[in-house]
């Protein structure tokens, strides 16, 4: 299991990976001496800045013991050191590896010298050469800190005991309960068990159930469960209830007066025809000179949640909305996030905005950012917006309309969106022109009965109204960054919220060829231009053919993680060097902090400190990653619970993965995937060939390679686990 090995970079100024690539350079010499100005020359650093950065790093690692002093600022690696902090990634067979930005590999930990650490818990690890292969191995001493200790399982009770068995296989010991911690749970039920110690000769941890979620297989049992999984809540506290409805939601004259009043300016939403909450809407006027003026109004959440009060302590817990298939978890209360909030036509919002005159060309001739107060005459949803784009007619069909009855539009606003559409196109255009990477992924919807059963499968995708509000979107996220981080083309050092995603790593986009190859696709890595451009073309050329999952999958794990910083490198796949997130405050927190720092700047106010916002970037990012964690999880959850009324049924699919004990199969039907179990193809006695991501019969030489079309029967669907087997069907 190889560690992505990063190349130094520098962008703005920040330097990426700076401990890496220090400690890299003193262990390839040990036996020699650096200053700072000898690294800077080896990383390339010329700027003053980063050269204070490299002094800051240097003295950070003497003091964690990394490095060490020899002479007045000369530095060398610290040999003596055997023991390294890291975190731990389990398989689910027990072993381990050790994640340590000391090694440029992640070191396997056998499973007897785990010594009960869990998943991405932190440690501290030995670590030393095996005499027999020269290998890195890894043993871990100390359980430094916990990532979790609550877990969700299903209690196997004994006589006056019991033991919760975990749902997730990571989590490889069961928890014992003893009788006065059951909480009133009983055999068989689905809990949520928090671990309260682990003695030392005990191969058990002892914990205590906090919460019963019922019987397993029950549909809320099971969502409640995916939740909880990730430390996700799925309710309100009392008290946080209690304090949003006692917020003062009266726009009054005064507020009114403080603001920029565009109730006047037409205006309307557009969202997917079920949105209940509406934090974005756009505005549009011709003016005189023969350009436009188009507003993007976002609600004005930071007006509403004001810092060190219950409601901000809840949204920046949860510091996301989490969209399972059947319902949406939000970050604030149904008041505020469906209502005060949510900009509902035929009502006046308070709203925060960026305002830009656009010419015929898409180009900024003035822009403006600050508070308002805004009115939507009306609400589209995608599909009704989609028809007077292709269309250009103001009679919207019964079939496609949000009341399901047919009617007409004004023929101003039926000009205003065929006018944006144009404009967002050309934006489009430009962006891609920049280097950004296209992923129009296709979306696997269910149509779910009153239960909340899934009764069949469609697929979304995004067409021309989607892709207008998603630039327009961009636009402002991008110009409020620039706004704020970069003014009269000079760097300002102003504490924000920005969104980075970093360059790919090399040695990721080197697998994503190996694979493509099998199915004739090739990327140019030769330069930044030549992989944006050849990622696209990959993206187009894959787009609608059977292997389109399984690549556009494999591409977006070949890219980096995007992530809240208030260190800004800019944003590779989107193409900008400057980046935040400001359009969506009711279901993401960093934009409620970009509101706040925004006015913030407006008002003329010095930039704080950036380490209070920069802890909060992190756990925004974090809350973020498990958010998406919960929402495929509640996507592979419904599968298989659609694919278990089908099990009598034979599916085309795509062999989406190979492994040693198996092939992934993605039906193409419906992208729901399983696994195919080598003992469970008959005909042969198949091995597994890495070089060629296929298995091999050894008899008939049959193969099954990665991108083969195959057909498919349900064995086995288990919804605890969340898993689901299928059998081959042999020619």
């Amino acid at each position: 299991m190889s560690r992505k090995k990063k190349i130094y970079k520098k962008k703005g100024n920040v330097i990426k990976d700076l401990t890496r690539n220090i400690l890299k350079i003193l262990k390839e010499h040990p036996d020699k001496f650096y200053n700072y100005k000898q690294i800077a020359a080896k990383l390339k650093v010329t700027n003053t800045d980063g050269k204070n950065q490299i002094i800051k790093k240097l003295q950070q690692l003497k003091t964690d013991k990394k490095i060490k002093e020899i002479d007045r600022g000369k530095f060398q690696i610290n040999e003596d050191r055997k023991y390294f902090i890291g975190k731990i990634d389990l398989t689910n067979n027990g072993n381990g590896y050790f994640i340590c930005e000391d090694f440029d590999v992640d070191i396997f930990i056998p499973s007897v010298n785990v010594n009960k650490a869990l998943q991405n818990d932190t440690v501290k690890a030995y670590v030393y050469k095996k005499r027999r292969n020269n290998k890195l191995e890894a043993d871990v001493v100390e359980v430094v800190e916990r990532n979790k200790v609550a877990f969700v399982g299903t209690l196997q009770m004994n006589k006056n005991f019991g033991f919760v068995i975990p749902d997730n296989p990571k989590m490889y010991a069961d928890i014992f309960i003893s009788q006065n911690k059951l909480n009133g749970a009983e055999n068989g039920d689905k809990v949520y068990a928090t671990i309260t110690d682990w003695p030392d000769r005990s191969k058990n941890p002892f914990g205590k159930i906090t919460q019963v979620l019922g019987k397993p297989g029950e549909h809320d049992t099971e969502i409640h469960s995916i939740l909880l999984e990730y430390a996700l809540p799925y309710e309100f506290p009392k008290e946080v209830e209690e304090d949003a409805s006692k917020l003062n939601t009266e726009i009054t004259k005064k507020e009114i007066s403080n603001r920029r009043d565009m109730r006047a300016d037409l205006t309307f939403t557009i969202d997917p025809k079920d949105a209940k909450d509406f934090d974005d809407a756009l505005s549009f006027t011709k003016l005189e000179n023969g350009n436009y003026e188009i507003g993007i109004h976002i609600a004005d959440v930071s007006h509403y949640v004001q810092p060190k009060t219950i409601l901000d302590d809840e949204a920046y817990s949860r510091a996301t909305s989490v969209y399972l298939v059947d319902r949406v978890v939000p970050m604030l209360p149904e008041v505020l996030s469906n209502g005060v909030c949510s900009l509902r036509p035929n009502e006046e919002k308070l709203t925060f905005s960026a305002v830009f005159e656009m010419n015929e060309k898409a180009q900024i001739v003035n822009q403006w950012f600050g508070r308002t107060v805004t009115y939507s005459d009306k609400r589209f949803a995608y599909e009704e917006a989609q028809h007077i784009i292709e269309t250009k007619e103001n009679k919207i069909p019964k079939d496609i309309s949000i009341t399901g009855e047919g009617y007409e539009v004004n023929n101003t606003i039926v000009d205003a969106t065929v006018k944006l559409d144009e404009l967002a196109k050309k934006l489009r255009k430009q962006r891609m022109k920049d280097g950004a990477i296209s992923f129009d992924r296709v979306e696997v919807k269910f149509h779910l009965d009153e239960k909340a059963n899934p009764t069949g499968v469609y697929f979304k995708e995004a067409k021309d109204a989607n892709k207008l509000i998603e630039e327009f979107m961009l636009l402002a996220n991008r110009k409020v960054a620039e706004f704020i981080g970069f003014t009269n083309g000079k760097v300002t050092n102003k504490t924000f919220i920005y969104r980075i995603h970093d360059e790919p790593d090399v040695e990721k986009l080197a697998a994503l060829q190996n694979i493509i190859s099998k199915f004739g696709y090739k990327i140019n890595t030769d330069s930044r231009a030549s992989t944006s451009e050849s990622l696209n073309k990959l993206l187009k050329d894959v787009h609608g053919k059977g292997e389109a999952n399984m690549v556009e999958t494999l591409t977006i794990r070949s890219m980096s993680k995007a992530a809240y910083t208030t260190q800004n490198i800019g944003h590779y796949g989107l193409s900008f060097d400057y980046y935040s997130h400001f359009t969506s405050p009711i279901r993401r927190y960093p934009d409620v902090m970009t509101h706040r720092l925004l006015q913030h700047y407006l008002d003329g106010g010095n930039t704080p400190k950036a380490e209070a916002y920069e802890e909060k970037c992190k756990h925004s990012s974090k809350q973020e990653e498990l958010a998406a964690k919960a929402e495929r999880d509640s996507i592979k959850y419904m599968q298989i619970k659609y694919m278990k009324d089908h099990q009598d049924e034979v599916f085309e699919g795509v062999i989406s993965g190979v492994t040693e004990w198996g092939i992934y199969v993605e039906i193409l039907s419906n992208k729901c995937e399983g696994m195919v179990r080598i003992r469970d193809i008959k005909s042969d006695y198949y091995t597994f060939d890495e070089k060629q991501f296929a298995i091999i019969g050894e008899a008939t030489k049959q193969m099954y390679q990665l991108g083969d079309i195959v057909k498919v029967k349900v064995k086995n669907t288990d919804l605890e686990r969340k898993h689901l087997d299928f059998y081959l069907i042999e020619d």
